[in-house]
């Protein structure tokens, strides 16, 4: 790997990731690094692009990292990674994509990620996407991610745009079974003309299961987000989703919520705040002799730490 490579790698870590005792590096459409455990196996695919990733049931703690990065411009990537997580396994992943693309032509990557939780299995997924480069090629993500989930499973997942990409849809469909538990974590920040679209569909079809979905995001100067919730109750469950929105500059943002109760003791609850940043908080940061572009860039940061 280079200098490049170093960089994109380090945007997209976490604080877990020098504990990962397995993971799978994919650069440019090839994996290039492995490195596997007794608990956690990763099987390349016959006949497709992407990994099988095995957690063997009573895990107690394993750590699992599968970056990707691309750094050839006009390239388009598509991956399929499934995730069998075994009973009462507990795991955490780190994923995401990392684009440079300093050229003319567009770079995108489109991640499959289908999540297979048994019962009581428990999972803790973070994804990270990052973007850069003076190319004038875009730099396109657009991840789907599908959570299966037996009876008692829990998953949290924290999703997080850090900057830098141009454009990007991205579908999370999460299907729960009895007394499991799903926590969604979405941040995300648009900048200049980018645009982002993020649809949670969320099927509760057992008895008290339940999920949380928070977003928080931030649309600057021209770019535009939409964010769409689709959750629907069909068993005696808890939904209670968030969207937080700042807005700067010229930046447009639209939610679109749904809930639909199709049991009568289904509990589903949608809220959503979109505005600029309060007066009052400029006023006290500048108080304190920040200007107002600086006190509105920690405004902004802690809004989405």
């Amino acid at each position: 790997m280079n200098d490049t490579d170093k960089r994109l790698l380090n945007e997209l870590s976490d604080s877990e990731t020098q504990k990962a005792d397995a993971y799978n590096i994919r650069k440019n459409g090839k994996s290039i690094d492995r490195k596997t455990n007794p608990f956690v196996q990763i099987i390349p695919k016959e006949g497709n692009q992407g990994i099988d990733i095995y957690v063997k049931e009573n895990t107690l703690l394993s750590v699992v990292h599968i970056p990707v990065i691309l750094t050839e411009s006009g390239l388009t990537d598509v991956v399929y990674n499934d995730f069998h997580i075994g009973k009462n396994a507990n795991v955490i992943i780190l994923a995401g994509c990392g684009v440079h693309n300093d050229e003319h032509k567009d770079t995108e990557h489109d991640g499959i990620h289908r999540f297979y939780l048994e019962e009581n299995a428990k999972v803790k997924y973070i994804e990270k996407h990052y973007g850069e480069g003076l190319g004038k090629g875009k730099k396109i993500l657009n991840p789907v991610t599908e959570i299966y989930m037996k009876n008692g499973s829990n998953m949290t997942m924290d999703t997080t745009q850090i900057k830098g990409v141009d454009t990007t849809e991205r579908k999370t469909i999460g299907i729960l079974e009895s007394n499991a538990t799903l926590v969604i974590n979405e941040k995300i920040l648009t900048e200049g003309h980018q645009n982002a679209k993020t649809i949670f569909q969320v099927d509760l079809n057992g008895e008290n299961a339940s999920t949380h979905v928070t977003s928080r995001s931030v649309a600057t100067e021209n770019s535009y987000q939409e964010f769409i919730s689709d959750i629907t109750g069909n068993a005696p469950s808890y939904a209670h989703v968030e969207c937080d929105a700042i807005i700067k500059g010229n930046g447009q943002v639209k939610a679109i919520p749904e809930i639909y109760a199709k049991n009568p003791e289904a509990n589903l609850i949608h809220e959503a705040t979109i505005g600029k940043i309060a007066g009052e908080q400029l006023t006290k940061l500048m108080s304190l002799g920040l200007s107002e572009k600086d006190a509105e860039d920690v405004i902004i940061k802690g809004f989405l730490k």
